[in-house]
């Protein structure tokens, strides 16, 4: 078996030899640079190319091209999205085994093959659909997630593979839609798959798709911001063993090569050389707190500013790092009850830099039993298709299925978020009741400004604002007991709104009038109060320890110990007209300020 193993890879070298570049391959690029270089280029790896390929002449061609002796020197399928450069896989392929033409099953299932540049772009059109120089043996399970996004910087990830590729909103400058993300191994082998496409098929890229890369003239052949972050790949991920195998073993299969393997210096002479960001952003302003629960508080500030573009917002709580946001607030949550934290905002770019640290805003969070955080919602698990289509959305989170209509998944706001066309959002039933209500809405694609009905139990409590801006919103005083069913309306057929963050108080049992509890039974005269005296009547009132004022949402307003030690009144101070609440150790009951 050695001997036959030592056979083969002899072979292999013996192919790899013949298969380098005749002396005079590229002489007609000699002393040209952008467009004309890259015409050059086109013309010299279109001669010889075997266009009469099939698409399943790539399984053929993966023998040679897509085999591992450079990583694990084992022969099995080398699969960008599975190797691990160092260290076992998690899974591999033997060739001629497990090959699949669907995306379905789970990772590891089986290997297809992979349009680096999608072939939805160019309608399957031959010979781009069977051109393996950007054709790749990939795990179809990853392949899928990828499904046809360009290839940029992750921000915040809503998948990951097992070797770490990953797919979310962008981090790359100049574009904020979803993008997936190789391994840092594989960044520059991909920018010059790509490069390859563009220069070899750029005399038909304006009848391709442009599918957020593609630049759809012959030069400079891709979108400004795509390009911008390849060439970055490029120089940050040069020409490795693996690619130059792989570029001589597609040389023997079809005839021709990447230009961009052999002469990497070509990136540069045709497209120039990368920008290196080094500005910071400019420090976030007037960082607010407000809407503390006794495990959440809402956040917003202004935004940074960026020679490039901020891509992200770190939120400190006390010099820990709690989260990271794309917009402009956030509600930070797992905080603890009764607990006071300082919060600030650190700005960061696609290029590494950070912000000076924001100013500092302050907030207590509540008491559990007044106004508790009964629940929240991330959307965190929101199913993981990537296709735009409006459908009925449905999943389960925190013992809560949620279930979505008319709805896609393919924008965010915090992370993942739940796009609402014409449909409703709708909660299973939710244990605990609703005192208040916050959620985070961002108007998406075109249309106008509007708002979202939110219905507890079928019954319309308020109405949520969106616009082109991120906007948290809170409504107060649902004040709903028992168990509720939560649901959001969207009625409009062209206005698109994007939800996130949702968070609810549970609601306040103690909030109702008058409970009675041994020899605790007592009543509020005058109710409404008047002249910021609030007198009580019941029996052993001087054994109180201790009175707390909060107004509906929970917020407490005052503390006074023994408050009726020397008499039955107490007196408020400066309260504005509105509702309140008065606790203490045994009664609880509401009181009106006019």
């Amino acid at each position: 078996m050695k001997r036959i193993l030592s056979f083969f890879l002899l072979s292999l070298v013996f192919i790899s030899a013949l298969a380098q570049p005749p002396a005079n391959y590229y002489n007609a690029a000699a002393g040209l640079t952008n467009a004309p270089l890259k015409s050059a280029l086109k013309q010299i790896i279109t001669t010889g190319h075997a266009s009469n390929l099939s698409y399943n002449d790539l399984w053929t061609a993966y023998q040679t091209t897509d085999r591992d002796y450079d990583y694990d020197n084992d022969g099995t399928i080398l699969d960008i999205y599975s190797e691990f450069p160092i260290g076992p896989d998690n899974y591999s392929y033997p060739y001629g085994s497990s090959q699949c033409s669907g995306t379905s099953g789970p990772e590891g299932h089986c290997y297809n093959r992979e349009h680096i540049v999608p072939q939805s772009l160019f309608n399957q059109g031959l010979p781009m659909r069977s051109d393996a120089h950007f054709v790749r043996a990939t795990d179809g399970k990853v392949n899928g997630e990828r499904g046809d996004l360009p290839f940029g910087k992750v921000a915040t990830a809503n998948y990951n593979s097992q070797n770490g590729s990953k797919r979310g909103n962008s981090a790359s400058p100049g574009f904020t839609g979803v993008v997936f993300e190789p391994i840092d191994e594989f960044k520059g082998d991909v920018a010059r798959m790509i490069f390859y496409f563009v220069t070899r098929y750029e005399t038909q890229l304006s009848g391709f798709g442009t599918g957020n890369m593609l630049g759809g003239s012959a030069y400079p052949g891709l979108q400004n911001w795509e390009l911008n972050q390849l060439i970055i790949w490029h120089t940050q991920d040069p020409v490795s063993s693996a690619e130059i195998r792989r570029n001589n073993a597609t040389y023997t299969f079809q005839g021709n090569r990447n230009p961009y393997i052999d002469h990497p210096e070509y990136v540069n002479m045709v497209w120039g050389t990368p920008v290196l960001d080094t500005e910071a952003p400019t420090i976030p302003t007037n960082l607010a707190a407000t809407n503390p629960t006794s495990s959440t508080v809402a956040l917003n500030w202004t935004a940074s500013t960026d020679n490039i573009g901020v891509i992200g917002y770190d939120i400190y709580a006390n010099g820990v790092l709690k989260t990271t946001v794309s917009g402009t607030s956030t509600i930070v949550t797992g905080l603890s009850p009764l607990t006071a934290y300082n919060f600030y905002v650190i700005a960061k770019d696609a290029s590494g830099n950070a912000s000076t640290q924001s100013n500092i805003a302050s907030a207590t969070t509540l008491d559990g039993p007044v106004g508790g955080s009964c629940g929240t919602e991330d959307f965190t698990n929101i199913p993981t298709s990537t296709t735009p289509a409006y459908d009925t959305r449905v999943w389960t989170n925190n013992s809560i299925t949620w279930t979505a209509t008319d709805a896609r998944i393919d924008q965010t706001i915090n992370g993942k978020a739940i796009t609402i066309r014409n449909g409703t959002l709708t909660s299973s039933t939710v244990s605990g009741g609703i005192q208040s209500l916050t959620l985070t809405t961002q108007l998406k694609f075109s249309g106008n400004a509007g708002t979202i009905n939110v219905f507890v139990n079928d019954v319309n409590v308020g109405a949520i604002p969106y616009s082109s801006t991120a906007t948290t919103t809170t409504i107060n005083n649902i004040n709903v007991s028992g168990n509720v069913t939560i649901k959001f309306t969207n009625s409009s057929t062209t206005d698109r709104p994007a939800l996130d963050d949702l968070s609810w108080t549970c609601f306040n049992t103690l909030a109702t009038s008058e409970i009675k509890k041994d020899k605790s039974e007592f009543t509020i005269y005058p109710n409404p109060v008047r002249n910021n005296e609030v007198f009580v009547k019941g029996e052993n009132l001087t054994k109180i320890s201790k009175a707390e004022i909060y107004d509906l949402s929970g917020k407490l307003i005052e503390t006074i110990v023994s408050p009726f030690k020397n008499s039955n009144k107490i007196n408020l101070k400066g309260l504005v007209k509105g509702n309140y609440i008065l606790k203490t150790d045994h009664f609880t009951t509401k009181f009106i300020v006019e």
